[in-house]
Order: C-alpha cells, then sequence, then structure tokens
C-alpha cells in the first residue's frame, strides 16, 4: 500500500510538473501576445500624433499667414485713417508687396552699442514697379541702411517714431523711383538689440 501511494505521489508529481510547464508556457505566450498589443498600440498613437502635428503644423502656418496678412491690413488702417497723409487708402486692400532682405544696422548711440534687425515688405502701388525695385536693389538698401543706422533707440522705440520711420522710408524711396510708387512699408520683424 505504502508503494501504491508512493506511485499514485509520483503520477501527481509528474502530472504537476507538467501542468507548471504548460502553465508557465501558457503565461508566456501571454505576456508575448500583450507586449505586442502594447507594441502595436504604440506605434499606431504615434503615427495618428504624428499626422496630427503634421496637420496643426501645417494649419498653424496657414494661421500664421493669415494673422500676418490681417495684421498688415490693420496697421494699415491705423496708418490712413489718423492723419490722412496719402500714404494708405481708406480700403483695407493691401498692395502688391515687395519683400526686402533682413537689414542690420548699428543704431545711434552714446551708451553702448545697440543695433537694429530689420524685415520689411513694400507696398507698391503697381506691378510694373518690382521690375524697377528690382534692378534698383542695392540703392535701395543703401538708402534704407542710411536711414536706420541714423536713428536712436529712443526715436524708434515708440509707435510713433516708427510710423515716422516708415514715413521717411516711403518718402526718401519715391524720389528715387520713376514706374510708380511705395505706398506703405510694413515690418514682418523689428528687434532691437
Amino acid at each position: 500500500m505504502a508503494e501504491k501511494e508512493k506511485e499514485h505521489h509520483t503520477e501527481e508529481i509528474a502530472e504537476g510538473g507538467e501542468k507548471k510547464k504548460s502553465g508557465n508556457m501558457l503565461l508566456i505566450i501571454i505576456i508575448v501576445v500583450l507586449v505586442l498589443i502594447l507594441v502595436i498600440g504604440g506605434v499606431v498613437v504615434a503615427m495618428m500624433s504624428g499626422n496630427h502635428d503634421a496637420e496643426a503644423e501645417a494649419s498653424g502656418g496657414t494661421k500664421k499667414e493669415a494673422s500676418a496678412h490681417g495684421d498688415e491690413a490693420k496697421a494699415e488702417d491705423e496708418h490712413a485713417a489718423p492723419e490722412g497723409d496719402g500714404h494708405g487708402s481708406a480700403s483695407t486692400e493691401v498692395g502688391i508687396m515687395y519683400p526686402l532682405d533682413l537689414f542690420t544696422v548699428n543704431l545711434l548711440s552714446e551708451s553702448g552699442r545697440r543695433y537694429l534687425k530689420v524685415e520689411m515688405n513694400l507696398e507698391l502701388e503697381g506691378e510694373e514697379l518690382a521690375i524697377e525695385l528690382d534692378s534698383k536693389k542695392p540703392v535701395l538698401r543703401d538708402i534704407i541702411i542710411r536711414i536706420l543706422s541714423s536713428k536712436s533707440l529712443e526715436e524708434i522705440s515708440t509707435v510713433k517714431g516708427k510710423e515716422t520711420l516708415k514715413e521717411q522710408i516711403v518718402s526718401e524711396l519715391n524720389t528715387r523711383i520713376k514706374d510708380g510708387k511705395v505706398k506703405n512699408v510694413y515690418f514682418v520683424d523689428f528687434v532691437v538689440q
């Protein structure tokens, strides 16, 4: 009888070992499946968020462009309405834009060195003027550099100072061109350091 119990006990141990092996194998399979699901889910989420970022970036660029155009129109309205100096029109339509390269100049300063970085667009009266401006670009840049470098920080740090600067640039440029006129100047970037 002791032998039967011993054999029975040995059979139970053998069955338990097989159960443990199959249980371990099942556990490994479940873990592998869960890991695969997590990896696939992570890839899907990354792809979806990557597409969302690209869409947001694309629409953000559109919003920035629309905002820049809105700021230009608003600046033209503010410029034209109060003084009626003939540089802007009563309508909110913006004319043909002629972008200029970045200007970096030293400002007049008694206390240390200050410089101004400006990027601007010129609003033109007609398309034919763009051809003339292309041919006279070095002259125009020279005129603008001389005007900008003749200003002090105090002169350009206020809104009125910037408006005066715009008017001076428009006036000086219009004396040098023949095929139309510059209607306005729009500062795209204006940094003083």
